[in-house]
């Protein structure tokens, strides 16, 4: 069964637009589980724009259900990480610039430098993960690197959905979804756990759901924007019916 991992990052997006304590993300992540989610997600930024270093305690305290931390590849991150112990933590790039992240981990251009990191983890006894782009040379250089997993960016295939009036059978979705299993047949080879995320919502999710091997999901954007209007509760508990009822 395909596991749904939730990011709670925007309930403090919208938190720290007035610098103030609500919504507070220890009440999504209970929210969350509620409505079925197998595991939390947060992303520490470097830039500290939305989750704060008070939530990822907190949260993880509240968590019954795996908790994930994203976070950069940096020494002082690592460092957070090693004394936070979360369960896993999500290895993604970061720029200052970007709404979101836009991208894949290159993984392959520093290997040596994620080796390090990964080991430190390890040591740690933290799980370690690789958000990268659909390409199976950066899932090989993530299994040299000693990663457990990977995690496949779908916003190109995102993207693609969208602009193709939500046809999944267009031949640029499909091109996308091609990318997206030529890259995780390479995991499952190399023993790492495929999981996807990014951009996946209620309309595009179900092409990515039913693609073999698939472990987990991380979907944050789409259930928190859904929230808005049904709560987040139920958000999630859609989400996972989507995903759960996928053949």
């Amino acid at each position: 069964m395909v596991l749904l991992g939730v990011n709670i990052d925007h309930v403090a997006t919208v938190r720290q637009a007035r610098r103030t304590y609500e919504p507070d993300p220890v009440w999504a992540a209970v929210e969350a589980q509620l409505g079925g989610a197998d595991a939390i997600t947060v992303h520490l930024r470097e830039d500290r724009r939305h989750i704060q270093d008070h939530d990822v305690h907190r949260v993880k305290d509240a968590c019954h259900v795996r908790f994930n931390l994203e976070m950069a590849a940096t020494d002082p991150m690592v460092a957070i990480a090693c004394e936070l112990a979360p369960h896993e933590v999500t290895l993604v790039p970061e720029g200052r610039q970007e709404i979101t992240t836009e991208g894949g981990l290159d993984v392959a251009a520093q290997l040596e430098h994620l080796k390090a990191i990964v080991s430190r983890l390890s040591d740690a006894q933290i799980i370690t993960s690789a958000f990268i782009d659909p390409d199976p040379r950066q899932a090989d250089a993530a299994a040299q690197a000693g990663f457990d997993a990977c995690e496949i960016h779908t916003g190109p295939y995102a993207h693609a959905f969208h602009e193709a009036g939500d046809d999944p059978d267009h031949p640029a979705v499909l091109q996308e979804i091609d990318k997206i299993t030529q890259t995780a047949r390479r995991i499952v080879d190399s023993k790492m756990r495929f999981n996807a995320g990014h951009a996946l919502n209620y309309a595009n999710v179900h092409p990515i759901a039913v693609l073999p091997a698939l472990c987990e999901l991380h979907i944050g954007h789409a259930i928190v924007s859904r929230a808005v209007f049904v709560g987040l509760r139920q958000a999630v508990s859609q989400m996972k019916q989507l995903v759960k009822t996928t053949p």
